[in-house]
């Protein structure tokens, strides 16, 4: 039996998954936190250029915070719990859904908003992708 296939060794593939889904764990905790200390930090400016409330913006910040920071606990663990990671993705999941209906359902962005909206969906979309692929990989 080789090291690779012992049962007190991981295979690669596994060790790899492992690897990728921390980095993309990483990955999506400094892009939250960034984002939501940009809301949380210039609100007002932020408000005005994509037309939409700076008392959202505020509000979403520091929910991104802690989010981010949340999520940059996770992405440490040298092996990210299942229930974790899942919730991350199905978080991920409903902010991606979320900001969609938000943007033609509740808010009145500017067009820049509006352009804003839908890249940041696509990112948490893929982010959520990524991440249940590289769970699948660990498994």
């Amino acid at each position: 039996m080789s090291a690779a296939t012992t049962p007190t060794t991981a295979p690669a593939s596994r060790v790899q998954g492992a690897l990728w889904l921390r980095r993309f764990l990483a990955l999506d905790a400094l892009v939250t936190g960034a984002n939501g200390l940009a809301y949380a930090a210039a609100s007002g400016p932020l408000g005005r250029f994509l037309g939409v409330d700076p008392g959202l913006l505020l509000e979403l910040g520091v929910l991104l915070l802690a989010y981010g920071v949340g999520v940059a606990a996770l992405a440490a663990r040298g092996n990210p719990p299942v229930l974790g990671v899942r919730t991350v993705i199905e978080i991920n999941l409903v902010w991606t859904v979320l900001s969609l209906v938000a943007l033609f359902a509740w808010l009145s962005p500017s067009a820049a908003g509006t352009v804003w909206a839908v890249l940041q969906a696509a990112v948490v979309a893929g982010f959520a992708a990524l991440q249940n692929t590289a769970l699948r990989a660990t498994r």
